[in-house]
């Protein structure tokens, strides 16, 4: 009975989202982390003409924007029936979501002009944000030059057509599509801004649906987010009914959630509960992969490096790291099996025993992209809960174009626009995107000491050796690039919060001289001298974070009341966490000094106009002071 009653609760909580509090969440937009999931999607990418009209427009706009709770909901039931269809998608459930994001120029200009940041770091995701995927360091760094350069781009590259926002709809009929941009372009219209370029996305229709155009399933290795998605009993770092996929703390892709390690983030308070979302427009030539499967196959065939029965489909699938259907080839090495219910969802996978990449080649876009537990460097595998799932990105792609058919008319045709619409989701632009293209993905020396060559299915132009297993026998293939970069954009996607003070024109409260200062987490200063904020104000307190490491209370006579004793310790920082503790980090996010205050979230920082300096309980009960009120 004890057992039945427990399972009994935990499912009602699970569908009331009690046991799982991040699906009733009503401030983080509806894409990021519940994702839309829908058949058809447009983007428009905004310039705005004049900045009163644009906040007005967003203003307007605002109502319209899908949370995360309502977008769960519908998923839920959406999912529910087609259990109870056998499969097929109800038609009796409908629904139209809108997202909106920003760039760096286009918050700036809803911010009165002001930047959003108080300070920029070097080589911070600040910095990435700021400068955008077109900025010459970072195109290079990201791979686009040559036919990728931005100066090709269809959108994200010109200064006489800059973006300032992605207004994203998606539908699940196109007719409520088409009514809703007729919509959005009117308002547009109405309030003087300019729709720079269009982009379209649709799922392929028949046996190519949940498939990219080059035939292969597509979005399974997506992880799943602590406190959104429900864990398995058995193995509570997996989910539900999905083997393999992992859960990752939230943090990872919202920022101000729970974090990899605990790392604090040092993003202004404006920035919480939003994302930093990547989209890219990568054209497929797809004739082209096919042809040069080809070729490569039959340079394996000359070496006798693989037997003279070996298809297209099977080096195809290694190029990948899955066959068609999903199936991962580390599972079933020689064909992909037919009818597998299981494989459009198969990501319980183990590299463990493949370190050198003999079943699943090491620069298979699988491996590239997400070396799992198969990670081999410095003679030990790297953790993935400690490490690598701190590099997971969120992605929400979508096809466009026509599928290829030579039998088919211009528009399926070899010479047709068709790609696929890359977007994904992340806290860190830097530490995550940009490090797995950067790092990973253009890589040749990844993994390390292995030097394996590039991803040959998304990377630049690149010789690709392989190792010397019996398949490939040592063979080096070279693939010339079939996927193309054609625009990108840097945006942010704000909580519902900060759609308002965008609207209002302003992110950050006016500061007022004197008078206590509440701070809720997470809440940093920095080290003098390092860049951003040092001090909070509030008359005959200040609390400053020194050069020196020393976290500090002065009075209204700048005469030192109280201090944490961390001088000359490496202490560049103070964080007050979500958990309620007061802590102050080195360089190398180790902990120096703590306040002893974790285990009450919803705690809130007090600067005061009495002098003290507190940390407050969320039912209001005193839990830290310096006891320098005077």
């Amino acid at each position: 009975m004890p057992d039945t009653y427990s399972q009994t609760q935990t499912q009602k909580q699970t569908e009331t989202g009690t046991g799982l509090p991040l699906r009733q969440n009503t401030e983080i937009q509806g894409d990021i982390l519940a994702g839309f999931k829908k058949d058809h999607m447009q983007l428009l990418f905004l310039r705005f003409e004049d900045e009163m009209l644009a906040r007005t427009w967003l203003k307007r706009l605002r109502p319209r924007i899908a949370t995360t709770r309502q977008v769960a909901v519908f998923n839920s039931e959406f999912s529910r029936a087609r259990r109870y269809s056998g499969g097929d998608d109800p038609d009796e459930l409908n629904a139209l979501w809108r997202s909106v994001s920003f760039t760096y120029r286009g918050m700036k200009l809803l911010n009165g002009n002001k930047d959003p940041f108080p300070v920029i770091p070097p080589g911070s995701t600040q910095e990435a944000f700021a400068q955008g995927p077109a900025h010459l360091d970072r195109a290079k760094m990201l791979g686009d030059t040559g036919e990728n350069s931005p100066e090709s781009w269809l959108f994200g590259n010109s200064k006489d057509q800059p973006v300032h926002a992605v207004l994203t709809v998606a539908a699940d009929q196109v007719k409520d599509l088409r009514s809703a941009l007729g919509q959005e372009r009117v308002e547009a219209a109405r309030h003087k801004i300019v729709i720079v370029f269009e982009q379209d996305g649709a799922t392929l229709e028949g046996s190519r649906r949940g498939k990219e155009h080059f035939g292969f399933k597509d979005g399974i290795s997506e992880p799943g987010v602590k406190g959104f998605d429900e864990p398995n009993p058995d193995n509570p770092d997996q989910v539900k009914g999905h083997p393999g996929t992992r859960i990752v703390p939230a943090g990872e892709f919202v920022v101000g959630e729970p974090r990899v390690g605990g790392n604090p983030t040092d993003l202004p308070d404006w920035a919480k509960n939003g994302s930093f979302q990547v989209i890219r427009r990568l054209a497929q030539d797809v004739p082209g992969w096919w042809s040069q499967i080809h070729e490569r196959l039959q340079e394996l065939k000359a070496e006798k490096a693989v037997p003279p029965d070996t298809t297209r489909e099977w080096l195809a699938a290694r190029v990948v790291g899955r066959w068609r259907s999903g199936t991962p080839v580390h599972k079933c090495p020689q064909f992909d099996p037919p009818s597998d219910a299981e494989a459009s969802k198969d990501n319980d996978i183990s590299f463990r025993n493949d370190p050198q990449g003999e079943i699943t080649p090491l620069w298979s876009h699988l491996r590239k992209t997400n070396p799992r537990d198969g990670l081999f460097v410095g003679g030990q595998f790297v953790p993935e809960k400690e490490v690598l799932d701190g590099i997971r990105i969120m992605r929400r792609g979508i096809p466009y174009g026509q599928p290829f058919d030579p039998a088919g008319g211009e528009s399926n045709g070899p010479d047709a626009q068709r790609g696929l619409l890359f977007i994904c989701y992340q806290s860190d632009l830097v530490k995550q995107f940009e490090f797995i293209q950067k790092d990973w993905i253009n890589e040749e020396d990844f993994p390390p000491r292995q030097n394996p060559g590039k991803d040959p299915l998304v990377g630049a132009d690149a010789d690709v050796g392989r190792d010397t297993t019996v398949r490939f026998n040592g063979c080096e293939l070279d693939f010339k690039q079939f996927v193309r970069t054609e625009g990108a954009v840097y945006a942010f996607m704000p909580s519902m919060s900060t759609l308002d003070r965008l609207a209002a024109g302003s992110l950050i409260e006016e500061e007022k001289p004197g008078g206590t200062r509440d701070l809720k987490a997470p809440f940093t200063l920095n080290a003098a001298g390092s860049g951003g904020n040092n001090t909070v104000d509030a008359g005959k307190a200040k609390l400053v974070m020194r050069a020196d490491g020393n976290l500090v209370v002065l009075d209204e006579k700048n005469q030192q009341r109280w201090e944490s004793g961390t001088a000359g310790t490496g202490a560049d920082r103070m964080t007050f966490q979500e958990d309620g503790d007061l802590v102050l980090f080195d360089n190398r996010n180790q902990p120096i000094w703590k306040s002893g205050t974790k285990g009450n979230p919803g705690s809130r920082l007090s600067v005061q106009e009495d002098g003290n300096v507190a940390i407050y309980a969320a039912n209001g009960m005193l839990i830290w002071q310096t006891s320098t009120a005077h």
